[in-house]
C-alpha cells in the first residue's frame, strides 16, 4: 500500500541510510552509492559529498538525483524520492556536525567530525527539492 504524504515524509525524516542514484557517463549504468542525508518534513533534502568526487561531478552534470530508503522491520517499507538540484554550497563544519549527529552515537560525533573535516578534503552540500515520490508499506512477510 502506498504511503500518504505525511507517512512518507516522516519515514524520510528518520535517520536511514539512502541509496543515491544519478545518471552516469554514456555506456555506464547509473552511479548508485550509499549516503547519509538530512531531511525535515515539507523541506528539501541535502547531502554532503566531496567537491571533486565523481558523485558530485555527475550530480552537477545531471542536475538531479534520486534517493531510495528502505527498512525491513517492523514492516517492509520504502520511499524513493527524485528531484532537481536547487543549490550547491561549500560545506561547513556545522553541517558536518549536524549530519554526523543524525547517524552516530553522541559520544562519537566530535571525534568523527574532527577526523572527517581534516581528512575528507573539500566538501559541498547539495540540496535537492523532492519532486517525484514512490513509496510503499508491504507489511510483514
Amino acid at each position: 500500500m502506498a504511503l500518504n504524504r505525511e507517512e512518507r515524509e516522516q519515514f524520510l525524516a528518520e535517520p536511514h541510510i539512502a541509496a543515491l542514484a544519478v545518471d552516469a557517463e554514456p555506456q555506464r549504468a547509473p552511479l548508485t552509492v550509499p549516503i547519509w542525508y538530512q531531511y525535515a518534513p515539507g523541506g528539501d533534502i541535502w547531502i554532503m559529498t566531496g567537491l571533486d568526487s565523481r558523485k558530485n561531478k555527475l550530480i552537477q552534470a545531471a542536475g538531479r538525483f534520486s534517493l531510495m530508503i528502505d527498512r525491513l522491520e517492523p514492516t517492509i517499507r520504502y520511499v524513493s524520492v527524485e528531484g532537481p538540484v536547487i543549490d550547491t554550497v561549500p560545506a561547513t563544519i556545522e553541517k558536518l556536525r549536524e549530519i554526523s549527529a543524525r547517524y552516530l552515537p553522541a559520544e562519537k560525533v566530535d571525534e568523527y567530525v574532527d577526523f572527517a573535516w581534516k581528512s575528507h578534503g573539500e566538501q559541498v552540500v547539495v540540496h535537492m527539492r523532492p519532486e517525484r515520490w514512490v513509496s510503499s508499506d508491504l507489511g510483514t512477510v
